[in-house]
């Protein structure tokens, strides 16, 4: 079996890279030239960058087709916005502004004191004008701007305050829960609180000039100076939007520092003191290749019209990682050719043993990120389609523009020529090349000189590993990474939270946060909406039955039972026998509906037309909505509870709807979604493995590692304050890709090792590879390390995953894995026996004798 999978895939695909190294050694400036033409054709899509652009927050961070934007169709199919304004129902969050006061020190804020600074403020916003002022541009109800409830309380006179008795949540009707904040009342009566929310509601209708009195409204507060009893937060509704766009600005000046550390980390990985056989220039080159990858990939699908989303930006990073670390392959088996052949057979040898290689990790890493396209979220799809394609190009330009330059270079090497003068120099006769003499290589192999920190893994760290103590304390170790792992995936936190959209200290974030701190008691108003148009209203039997929905509403958890529901029916009913009407008669009910609804301002409430009720809507209040989780189960309780309605005696067919559930729209498919993408990509990967590695029981070991990767980096990402979300879920399945790169070859080197013990084959496999996974890390590492310092949660939550990732990868290469295989004798022992079945020099086996993980 192994030997017709390695004779069917491995030797056809071995031949071809062995003629195609061939042809690029015999023309290389061919293939160089070619290679620079296409980047720049291609490149030049990025003229369409800005207009491909989509930070549009809803479309890219919330699920695609999600119950909630189905539910808001309906909501505004049956109540399209009134021109009496009311925010309370509203299918959108709106056009607005706010100011959230707070004391300077955490004290009373019902002072005359701090009024005053309020209604100063306050003034100031009113009187701006833009070329025009809020009261020309405002929402109005009644003719009216929407005004605030506390500034209506005291008349906006703050010597009021003092002998007001205010009741809370509720005071004349009014719901104060959103707009004062940080109360602990002793009773229904308000004396202290911490905060005062205001809102400064504008008409929908005048898009551009709400803009302007919006960034207006933003100027004004960024200028304000610090008032004597307040502190002051403030936000817009365009305020996250504009954050997420200028957050993507802000990551650009750190692409010239990452490729410079690539290429600096290149180099000197590359670098001898032979002034002839060292690789300063292809280290260089390689680093080039991935860049021009990045512009040809992202400049064609520019061209084809995909959306290019803010999480794109970190993909340039992870592909500059991914393409240097082919990049070594690609010089550690050109290091393990005959230095006096002709360039051209060096070459072909080269791609004959890396090239197998090189499409084995490129074809895991391009589906695992294809399979990330079947993701909900639009910036995950943006993302894995613009990566896999660059990891496609990053392949195709390795194989030519960076196999010309290691050509090129070749006919250099083999002129004694020096590497920055490119003049002849005196060949070395032995290991000791300088910078009037070099070309040194091993006169018994004919091969260059192996690197030193090959004897460090021969010599000390293999037979280390293999010792009888170190073996129980790496099981110990495992044991206790797994247990934390696991432990730390139930402590995981779902949900992009809104405020990690906006960079570090923003005033975004400030005024999330006084939200969170003192406006969290009281969570959304939500919508109730009957869509029965059938539904028989004036009958007792039906309204019994809408009564024990409604209380099961009211019962839930997250509901505040002493706050009844907003209904335009319940009014109704009370309204009927006072003014003498039969209400459980339809025509009586029908005949004064409109003016019940006119009279008592529930006309925007219930879509009646034609002499039907076509629908109808009503409210329900939640509270203690402070955590995603909160979020999560309120979402959950109140879906279900909709669903148990619609199976009473008289269903109630109905929908439950708050513009906040677009976004908690995401606690209800990121874990299942992800889930789903790790299977279907472990599967691939398993299948990939078992077809191109001619060894089933390397096969398990990949998945196995995969499987352990994964748990590993999810479990701590809760550790280090890193949600499910959107964003760590693209990580995640990056997560297979380079769990298969590390674990594949490792577990394979073992297996096909011509060593006699479990032990010398363990000491056999980290020895040809342990330094090629240790600089494979480090350069992939090296790719993303400056997006630590990023000031956005994206970037940050981009470098935090990828270094788990490549850690845990790299841990299990060298660690982890080779003690685990030398418990397993029997299939090392049975392998032995069937050696005689595998070709001699497979493209897999050949690799193994490379110095490089990824030249399996």
């Amino acid at each position: 079996m192994a030997k017709c999978k390695t004779d069917c895939i491995e030797r056809p695909l071995s031949l071809v890279f062995e003629k195609l190294g061939r042809v690029v050694g015999r023309y290389p400036c061919v293939f160089l030239i070619s290679a620079l033409c296409v980047t720049a054709a291609l490149g030049s899509g990025f003229i369409f960058l800005h207009e491909r652009k989509d930070n549009d927050i809803e479309d890219q961070f919330t699920p695609v087709n999600g119950p909630a934007k189905l539910e808001r169709a309906i909501v505004v199919k049956y109540f399209p916005q009134s021109e009496e304004f009311s925010q309370l129902r509203l299918a959108s969050e709106g056009t607005y502004a706010s100011l959230i006061f707070t004391g300077l020190h955490g004290e009373n804020i019902l002072t005359k004191a701090a009024l005053d600074d309020i209604i100063e403020l306050d003034r100031q916003v009113k009187n701006m004008t833009t070329g025009n002022t809020f009261k020309t541009l405002c929402a109005k109800t009644k003719g009216k701007c929407l005004s605030n409830a506390i500034l209506d309380i005291i008349n906006d006179n703050p010597t009021e305050i003092v002998s007001l008795k205010i009741k809370y949540p509720i005071n004349n009707n009014m719901f104060l829960g959103t707009t004062i904040g940080g109360v602990e009342p002793e009773s229904s009566v308000l004396t202290s609180a911490k905060a005062i929310r205001l809102f400064y509601f504008l008409d929908e209708k005048k898009t551009e000039e709400n803009r302007h009195w919006l960034d207006g409204f933003l100027k004004l507060l960024s200028n304000s100076t610090e008032k004597k009893t307040v502190h002051v937060s403030y936000y817009t509704s365009i305020s996250r939007q504009n954050e997420l766009e200028t957050n993507s600005d802000s990551v650009i000046p750190l692409f010239s520092l990452t490729y410079s550390l690539a290429i600096t980390i290149s180099i000197m990985s590359c670098l001898r003191l032979d002034c002839v056989r060292t690789k300063v220039w292809v280290a260089a080159f390689g680093v080039l290749s991935a860049g021009m990858a990045v512009l040809a990939s992202f400049g064609l699908l520019l061209f084809s019209g995909m959306p290019f989303s803010m999480t794109v930006a970190t993909a340039p990073f992870l592909i500059l990682g991914v393409g240097v670390d082919d990049m070594f392959i690609m010089i550690s088996c050109w290091q393990k050719t005959e230095v006096h052949k002709a360039v051209e057979v060096r070459l072909a040898e080269t791609y004959k043993e890396a090239g197998v290689s090189i499409t084995i990790t490129t074809l895991t890493d391009v589906l695992a990120f294809y399979i990330g396209l079947m993701t909900p979220f639009r910036s995950v799809q943006s993302f894995c389609m613009y990566t896999s394609t660059a990891l496609l190009f990053c392949y195709v330009f390795n194989i030519t523009f960076f196999g010309a330059c290691l050509a090129l270079n070749g006919r250099r090497e083999k002129g004694n020529r020096h590497w920055l003068t490119c003049m002849k120099v005196p060949e070395a006769t032995g290991d000791n090349g300088g910078c009037c003499v070099g070309g040194a290589y091993d006169k018994n192999t004919d091969k260059e000189f192996e690197m030193p920190i090959d004897s460090f893994f021969k010599n000390y760290y293999g037979p280390f590993l293999t010792r009888v103590w170190v073996k129980a304390l790496v099981c110990l170790i495992y044991a206790g990474y797994l247990a934390v792992s696991i432990y730390g995936c139930f402590q995981m936190q779902e949900g992009l939270d809104l405020k990690h959209l906006a960079a570090d200290g923003s005033y975004v974030g400030s005024y999330y946060d006084k939200e969170d701190e003192f406006f969290s008691a009281f969570g959304p108003n939500v919508m109730l909406v009957i869509k029965d148009e059938h539904f028989q209203y004036w009958n007792p039997t039906a309204r019994e039955s809408l009564d024990l929905c409604l209380e099961k509403f009211q019962n839930l958890t997250v509901a505040n039972s002493s706050i009844l529901p907003i209904s335009w029916l319940s009014e109704y009913m009370k309204f009927g026998p006072n003014a003498g009407l039969n209400l459980n008669n339809e025509t009586q009910f029908k005949s004064n509906l409109t003016a019940f609804l006119n009279l008592s301002g529930f006309s925007q409430d219930v879509n009646f037309t034609n002499n039907q009720i076509h629908a109808s809507r009503m409210f329900i209040q939640t509270v203690n909505i402070r955590t995603a989780i909160d979020e999560k189960n309120m979402l959950n309780a109140f879906r279900e509870t909709a669903e148990q309605c619609g199976k009473l005696q008289t269903p109630v067919d109905l929908i439950v709807y708050h513009p906040a559930f677009i976004y908690f729209d995401q606690y209800a498919v990121i874990v299942t979604n992800t889930i789903q993408n790790i299977v279907v990509a472990t599967c691939v990967m398993l299948v990939i493995s078992l077809l191109l590695i001619p060894n089933p029981l390397c096969s398990l070991w990949v998945t196995f590692a995969i499987a352990s990767v994964i748990v590993g980096v999810a479990g701590f990402m809760a550790f280090w304050d890193v949600s499910l979300d959107s964003v760590s879920m693209i990580n995640l399945v990056i997560c297979i890709g380079f769990s298969v790169d590390f674990s594949a070859h490792i577990s394979y080197a073992f297996v096909s090792s011509e060593k006699s013990s479990a032990n010398e084959k363990a000491v056999d496999a980290v020895t040809k590879l342990g330094y090629p996974i240790i600089q494979g890390a480090v350069s992939t590492i090296a790719g993303v390390v400056v997006l630590a310092a990023a000031k956005s949660y994206i970037f940050r939550t981009f470098f935090k995953i990828m270094f788990l990732v490549i850690l845990f990868g790299a841990v299990h290469g060298i660690v982890f894995i080779p003690v685990f295989l030398t418990f397993l004798r029997t299939f090392s022992n049975r392998h032995e026996r069937n050696k005689e079945n595998l070709p001699e020099r497979s493209g897999m086996i050949a690799f193994t004798e490379s110095a490089d993980p990824d030249c399996c």
